[in-house]
């Protein structure tokens, strides 16, 4: 943009244009500015007509930004982060990120174990930034990094495409949940033969092979699977009152235990290991708000006990 575009624009559309690409559409982005959604409406109009493109485009799920808008987005956040540095070197102790948003994808399971530590640790080391988990998993995380659906990932591999940067920060490994009424008295493990015996709840995406199958192929053992799906978070309530068993990462199962009714056990079989990475593009450090949450993000995750 020349001196003269800049002389000639009103620079608060780039509040506008921040708010919509973070809330995903314009009633949302009234909302956090605190103006009418005409007016948001109004402002997007000449903000298309700045840059010479629709910017955002509606879906059944709001406004979905376009390509150019996904370009836009560092840049316009580092130019509006540089200003509210500005102004925080004029007032000191105010709320420099209030209103703004970083957005991390992670699975359930990640969430379960990681949501709580992960909201108070950010709240401290960046007062007013709200953190927003979208979920994903290993097979779409990269996908979503480079489409700019997120911002950070935390997954189980799967991070691998030119214009991503990755760091392993763990590695993972299983365990059982089972109703604790389900147990004997004093018992606090599964031989294989009792793993095998129980009904299995499934947790996949595609609801009809797991890992644990894959491994008790291998044994010359197969499972009885009662039911699937997709989410971890649906356990407790899939299986309480049941002689169920699921097989999870050890994580979700000491954070699923930790508030419900259900009983870690060790998983009775050899299962292996993967590798937990968090990952990123590098354009998004660019935004203050983004490399802050990165920073207390990895301390998290590093010195987590992830089995």
């Amino acid at each position: 943009m020349s001196q003269i575009d800049i002389e000639s624009t009103d620079l608060n559309l780039l509040k506008v244009f921040e708010a919509i690409y973070d809330e995903g559409g314009a009633g949302r982005a009234a909302l956090r500015l605190g103006v009418t959604q005409s007016a948001v409406s109004a402002a997007l109009a000449r903000l298309r007509t700045l840059y010479a493109d629709p910017l955002f485009v509606r879906t059944g799920r709001g406004l979905s930004p376009s390509l150019r808008a996904r370009e836009l987005r560092p840049i316009i956040g580092e130019a509006l982060d540089k200003c509210r540095q500005s102004l925080s070197l004029a007032r000191p102790g105010a709320a420099g990120f209030a209103g703004r948003s970083v957005t991390l994808g992670l699975s359930d399971d990640f969430e379960i174990a990681l949501g709580h530590a992960a909201i108070t640790a950010l709240a401290q080391a960046a007062p007013g930034l709200r953190l927003i988990f979208r979920q994903t998993h290993s097979r779409l995380a990269a996908d979503m990094l480079m489409a700019r659906e997120v911002d950070l990932v935390i997954a189980s591999g799967g991070l691998i495409a030119p214009a991503l940067q990755r760091v392993t920060v763990g590695q993972g490994g299983y365990a059982c949940l089972v109703d604790g009424a389900s147990l004997a008295p004093g018992e606090k493990a599964l031989s294989v033969e009792a793993f095998t015996r129980r009904p299995h709840v499934l947790v996949s995406s595609g609801g009809f092979i797991g890992v644990v199958d894959e491994v008790l192929h291998g044994m010359g053992q197969t499972r009885r699977v009662l039911a699937a799906t997709t989410h971890f978070a649906a356990l407790p309530f899939l299986m309480q009152g049941s002689d169920a068993l699921a097989t999870l990462p050890a994580h979700a199962a000491r954070g699923l235990a930790a508030v419900t009714g259900l009983r870690r056990l060790p998983c009775p079989i050899a299962m292996p290991g993967y590798a937990i990475e968090m990952g990123w593009r590098a354009d998004a450090l660019r935004d203050e708000a983004v490399a802050i949450a990165r920073r207390c993000l990895l301390g998290l995750l590093e010195n987590y006990d992830w089995l």
